[in-house]
């Protein structure tokens, strides 16, 4: 059944989901005549069926004279042709093309003989279910794609661009970096770009998984795919379509049914080697009873052949094992995570350890002013401090800015003089005479300020302010903890995994008051880039561990790559970690590092259902086959049953809730 689309195209993988689009169309043809009506011909030939099965109960009875082996044939004949025209055609097309032992060949000899021997019902049935099979394999593939298009289908179609001092509708593709959008309201941002506009309000859903709208101001970045909610917004434009985040999502889920799972190159190899070898058995079945049986029948050998080769058929290992692993990226793809292919979602659910980056992945990334101490009154504390830090571009003085801003602290009105900025120190100048120095400790000892030595035991980063050479106070300034950054370590815990470690280049200080508040069980600061990598290494000489690394920086991609499995924190992340990362999580949030790893464990556990079960059955009733006591209807279950059975198991974990 499912076989077909493997054998149909085993010269090369589906790299796109557009090429998978195609991967069952043959599988529609055994019984769809129209691409309207593809349950038409399998009804039709049910009812002959059920027809021709009455006329042969009655006729028992009844003995009807125009119900003779002519009209039986032509009748069930008509039955079989609907639904295994397209069957036979393929076997033919395959054998012309060097492709014997494929499951047409395997179906079109079970169904010919039973015809041969005179079991037409059995032989209309084989392929009617057959035909059934396809249907509902192409309906669970079918489900499994609309969970990862519905992520597709946010691609925006046009957009409004200034262009010849005029408002024109044009395709996104053919937008120039720099150019002025508009976006009116509910419609989809069609290009990543800064929002010139002075606020509005977005839903995030399609890049994030997040139902919570998100609100933007002037200057903050907005991505392609978010939907406007509020009002008319215009956006500069900072990076065409191609290199958009919508367009990089589309080209990674679109690539993620090309990379295989072990388990799926595994099944696609046993079934090249598997057919031939049940072929050549079946051909055993019939004819070396002859040299052993005293009784030897032909056509009661070929009939438990035929019965073996109908039950032996893989289809329920091929169809539901690529379907848990396409099941298992869509529902991941519902969670606002991406897997870049089913060998990471494999290798998913191997993971002993998680290794993450702290600055942006646990924490928000974004500093804040979390305490003021000053000597003098706060009000002009601040107004000097907002002088000073206006002329820095550094986070903190951004930091420091935005709580100035909400205080509402003008800066001295008079010109700053003699400024300058000290790399890694501080920044000094001069108002009213008076010289200020606003930096670290490290500033204030490189110009001899006397300081009370217990400002050196604070953990957080601290930034003291003095006025000609007396310190008037300072600020704390701290990285704020994500929501869910303690939810995420507990969740983890709960799932198995044996070790939690932080790497931060941070200093140790902050770095381990963090762990301890999270509960992370090693915790290492004070890093470079080349240390972080440095103690990756050295966790992966344990063999027995499998090492996941979660990072949102540039500087995190060497570890992203060294690690067996990469996650990037893909909303706010850098395009490098996201390009070198094996997972992207597209919310942010921390937690979701424990729902991929269920998604993962899930679907394996669901695929390696399907392998026992297709193995369990198909091994008992072969074994009833092969002994005479099993008909063509128990390999129909065997074969068809167990096979829809895995379908609806592997479809099982598109319903699921992480």
């Amino acid at each position: 059944m499912a076989n077909t689309a493997i054998h149909k195209h085993e010269e090369h993988d589906h790299a796109h989901l557009a090429e998978h689009d195609h991967e069952h169309d043959h599988g529609h043809s055994h019984g769809n005549p129209t691409e309207s009506s593809p349950y038409l011909f399998p009804i039709i030939s049910l009812i002959i069926l059920l027809l021709g099965i009455g006329l042969d109960y009655f006729n028992e009875t009844q003995n009807f004279a125009f119900w003779n082996k002519s009209t039986r044939l032509v009748l069930f004949g008509i039955a079989f042709l609907l639904v295994g025209w397209d069957v036979l055609k393929m076997a033919f097309q395959n054998l012309i093309k060097g492709q014997i032992f494929t499951e047409f060949l395997l179906m079109s000899i079970a169904t010919l003989g039973a015809f041969y021997i005179g079991e037409y019902p059995e032989g209309v049935a084989v392929m009617l279910f057959y035909a059934i099979g396809e249907l509902f394999q192409e309906a669970a593939v079918n489900r499994a794609k609309r969970n990862i298009k519905a992520l597709l289908d946010v691609r925006p179609n046009i957009a409004n661009v200034f262009q010849g001092n005029t408002w024109q509708t044009i395709n996104p593709e053919m937008v120039q970096i720099g150019e002025k959008i508009l976006v009116k309201v509910g419609e989809k941002v069609p290009l990543d770009g800064v929002i010139l506009s002075e606020n509005s309000s977005f839903n995030t859903s399609a890049l994030t998984g997040e139902s919570k709208p998100q609100s933007l101001k002037k200057g903050e970045t907005v991505l392609a795919g978010m939907i406007n909610l509020e009002k008319i917004i215009e956006v500069e434009v900072t990076k065409l379509f191609k290199e958009s985040s919508i367009a990089r999502i589309l080209e990674l889920v679109q690539n993620a049914t090309s990379k295989k799972a072990p388990t799926e190159l595994f099944i696609r190899k046993f079934a090249k080697i598997y057919t031939p070898i049940v072929v050549f058995l079946a051909l055993g079945l019939v004819f070396l009873p002859y040299f052993f049986v005293e009784n030897y029948v032909f056509n009661d050998w070929l009939y438990r052949a035929l019965i073996f080769l109908v039950i032996s058929c893989p289809c329920a290992l091929v169809i539901s094992i690529p379907l848990g692993y396409f099941g298992g990226i869509g529902a991941a793809s519902r969670n606002g995570i991406l897997f870049k292919g089913s060998n990471y979602l494999d290798l998913m659910a191997k993971v002993t350890t998680v290794v993450m980056d702290k600055t942006g992945t646990l924490t928000e990334g974004v500093f804040k002013v979390q305490e003021i101490n000053t000597t003098i009154d706060e009000s002009l504390f601040l107004k000097y401090l907002k002088t000073i830090e206006s002329h820095s571009t550094h986070p903190i003085a951004k930091a420091i800015g935005n709580y100035t801003n909400e205080k509402k602290i003008e800066a001295f009105s008079i010109n700053l003089e003699d400024f300058e900025e000290i790399s890694g120190h501080g920044m000094k100048g001069k108002i009213e005479d008076q010289s200020i120095l606003v930096g670290s400790l490290k500033l204030l000892k490189k110009f001899d300020v006397s300081y009370e030595t217990q400002l050196e035991n604070i953990i957080e980063t601290i930034v003291v302010m003095s006025i000609d050479n007396q310190v008037v106070g300072y600020v704390l300034i701290a990285d704020q903890l994500k929501e869910d950054a303690q939810l995420a370590i507990k969740k983890m815990q709960e799932i198995g995994i044996k070790e939690t470690i932080m790497l931060s280049g941070d200093k140790s200080s902050i770095t381990q008051k963090v762990a301890s508040i999270l509960g992370i069980s090693k915790a290492f600061g004070d890093l470079l880039p080349e240390n972080k990598v440095e103690k990756v290494q050295d966790l992966k000489r344990d063999g027995a561990r499998i090492i996941a690394f979660v990072g949102d920086g540039i500087n995190d991609a060497p570890v992203l790559a060294l690690s067996d499995v990469g996650i990037a924190m893909g909303g706010l992340g850098s395009d490098v970690a996201i390009e070198t990362a094996d997972v992207v999580i597209q919310t942010d949030q921390p937690s979701k590092i424990a729902t991929a790893i269920n998604i993962s464990k899930k679907t394996k556990q669901i695929v390696w259902q399907n392998i026992g079960l297709a193995f369990v059955v198909k091994a008992i009733v072969l074994t009833l086959g092969a002994g005479g006591l099993a008909t063509m209807w128990e390999a129909v279950f065997a074969d068809v049953g167990v096979a829809l059975l895995a379908i609806l198991n592997a479809v099982r974990i598109q319903k699921m809730e992480f």
